[in-house]
């Protein structure tokens, strides 16, 4: 017996095929498009609510003169704002480190001393989005941070890397400071295995 195959209607259906994977492979990339998008300018938009509810806290803070430190701070609270100037660095400071809140700004390491005050303020943020800027800081590079009570200038000491399981860098000080902390290298791919320090004293 003689089986003749209809080369149109495999052709056909191989096309139909072809075209529904290409659509399927454009609907995917664009809803990862869409996600990251919006990701984005929901962070956008966090900053700039976060910017506006500082200015307000500085506001109300010049006119009670109340300290920020007699407030317990919880997770995701706007703390502050940190700038470096010369990398043109701007981004809130939260309190806390979860992954919601460094996906809003940077955060503030709980137990550590609070932003502008006393101590070793310890800071935290991913490599890729808010602290990607620290590639670039180098020693006696100026630092302010800004919170309702206070404007704080800090200068650079040093930068160094550590691996993750130095707690050292959480020590308390005598003196008054801040400390940043991003993952390193800055351009690796998945989770990296150091830790990019950078150390600063109030000037």
């Amino acid at each position: 017996m003689i089986v003749v195959t209809d080369k149109r209607g495999v052709g056909m259906q191989g096309r139909l095929l072809l075209r529904w994977a290409r659509g399927l492979l454009f609907l995917t990339g664009a809803l990862a498009v869409s996600y990251v998008a919006l990701t984005l300018l929901h962070a956008k938009l966090y900053q700039e609510t976060a910017n506006r509810t500082l200015d307000k806290q500085i506001a109300a803070q010049k006119q009670r003169r109340a300290s920020v430190s007699a407030v317990v701070a919880k997770q995701g609270d706007v703390l502050g704002r940190i700038e470096i100037p010369r990398l043109g660095l701007v981004v809130a400071i939260l309190e806390g480190t979860s992954t919601r809140t460094l996906g809003l700004g940077v955060g503030h390491i709980e137990g550590t001393a609070l932003p502008g005050e006393i101590g070793n303020a310890v800071i935290a943020g991913h490599r890729d989005t808010y602290f990607r800027a620290l590639k670039d800081i180098r020693a006696n590079d100026e630092i302010q941070i800004h919170t309702a009570t206070s404007l704080s200038r800090y200068e650079v000491d040093r930068v160094r890397i550590v691996t993750p399981d130095d707690t050292g860098i959480l020590a308390p000080s005598a003196g008054s400071g801040i400390t940043l902390v991003t993952c390193f290298p800055f351009h690796f791919i998945g989770a990296a295995p150091n830790r990019f320090v950078v150390h600063a004293h109030k000037e």
